[in-house]
């Protein structure tokens, strides 16, 4: 496959053009993709019709796919490694889950080894009158460090932050069961990329319950004081979906929201996936 790499803006992501993932990339246009994905955080392929199975094989190149606990509730039969993101109701049940990703995050930072990458492949957008809705937004957590001062990049050297999964106000409540799974860790504020060595900011309100030595109001201002610097316009790109549109970010160094500007009779489909990553270091 000849393929093309355009970014999406100067902030973070890239577009894939000329790739068909209904079919095994080769070894030489996967190490392009995987290329790409590390040099830009955030990858998107459009106009592809692909099944659950060809997904989560596509997924398994960049690392062992691994299960979410939304997919006990809102999974894909006969595939476990999906879950379903959807505002979708058949009969008087949700397919899937609605109101997830709200608020800016790394998914699963609470867990001791949070997941390398998460990919998504859209299979219905919501529109209204032709304009599309339920944007995702993406911040370059590595740019965002980058551009701190040097005081405070200094400051920050060997700090370790608290993240506790109940930590994060959820639209839909958890269990204790699932609770007892994700036992309170500690990860560092400045994370090092395992694979490029690039320096990201790891640090986002609700999931970062303090800093490890550091007083709770004052770890509480500094967190809030980094996660709006993350934020900014600048590091900011804004994907707005189109049906058939596979995406996939790193989430060492990149953040995301969702935007939920839509309701029925508008309706979302998403099948999602996860990598496995390593303990940050």
């Amino acid at each position: 496959m000849q393929i093309q790499i355009v970014p999406t803006g100067p902030a973070v992501g890239a577009q894939i053009r000329g790739v068909d993932l209904s079919r095994p990339l080769d070894e030489a246009t996967f190490g392009e993709v995987e290329a790409a994905f590390d040099a830009h955080g955030v990858i998107v392929i459009r106009g592809q019709t692909i099944t659950p199975a060809t997904q989560i094989a596509f997924g398994r190149r960049f690392g062992e796919v691994m299960p979410n606990f939304n997919a006990e509730v809102h999974g894909v039969a006969g595939h476990p490694e999906l879950f379903v993101v959807s505002n979708i109701v058949e009969g008087e049940r949700p397919i899937g889950a609605r109101r997830v990703g709200e608020t800016w995050h790394s998914d699963m930072c609470y867990a001791a080894q949070p997941p390398r990458a998460t990919l998504l492949h859209a299979l219905e957008i919501p529109e209204l009158y032709g304009l599309t809705l339920g944007d995702t937004e993406f911040a370059n957590a590595a740019a965002a460090y980058e551009a701190l001062p040097d005081a405070m990049q200094q400051r920050l050297e060997g700090l370790q932050a608290r993240f506790d999964f109940r930590g994060r106000t959820r639209a839909r409540g958890v269990s204790e069961d699932i609770a007892r799974r994700y036992p309170p860790v500690t990860h560092p504020i400045v994370r090092t990329h395992p694979r490029t060595g690039r320096r990201s900011l790891y640090v986002m309100r609700g999931d970062c319950t303090g800093i490890v030595g550091m007083d709770a109001e004052e770890a509480q201002r500094l967190i809030c004081a980094l996660a709006d610097h993350i934020v900014r316009p600048e590091f900011v790109y804004r994907h707005r979906w189109q049906r058939g549109d596979v995406v996939m970010w790193d989430n060492c160094t990149v953040q995301h929201k969702a935007i939920i500007d839509y309701d029925l009779p508008q309706r979302r489909l998403i099948h999602r996936t996860t990598i496995a990553g390593t303990a940050p270091a």
